[in-house]
């Protein structure tokens, strides 16, 4: 049997197309000294999930869906980045991340199939009821 991972890799990687991407660049806090003060290097990567062409409708309500509080008010989904002090690594982290965000939205999940509790499981459990059911039986006013 394969493990999770292999199945993983066996699923469809979905790329958002490079032309519908829209990216911004702004000054970051962080670490960089005086670079920080004079460079722009946080990227902002922002995709218009209803105008995307490389999604069907269904793709489309699936990553509505599941990322509901990351997409704004003009149906766009927003990633910023400004861990390192470069625009170029800023801008493929957030680009990749944006690309993770809609491979995690699009993975199917397989159904889980329950199991029943084992015969162990069930004895145990209904001899803590009855100890926990004794315990409060001294608990109780003796009567006379």
């Amino acid at each position: 049997m394969e493990n999770f991972d292999q199945q993983f890799m066996k699923s469809k990687e979905y790329k958002i197309p490079e032309d519908e991407i829209r990216l911004d660049f702004a000054r970051s806090g962080g670490p960089g000294g005086q670079n920080v003060n004079k460079r722009s290097t946080k990227a902002l990567v922002r995709w218009d999930v209803g105008l995307s062409k490389g999604f069907n409708e269904e793709q489309k309500q699936k990553i509505r869906e599941m990322w509901r509080n990351r997409i704004n008010k003009d149906d766009e989904l927003c990633v910023e980045v400004s861990e390192e002090r470069s625009q170029h690594q800023n801008r493929a982290i957030a680009t990749e991340r944006l690309n993770n965000l809609v491979n995690t939205a699009l993975i199917s999940q397989k159904e889980r199939i329950p199991t029943k509790p084992t015969h162990g499981s069930i004895e145990r459990r209904i001899e803590g009821k009855k100890q926990q059911g004794e315990k409060k039986e001294w608990r109780k006013k003796i009567r006379v």
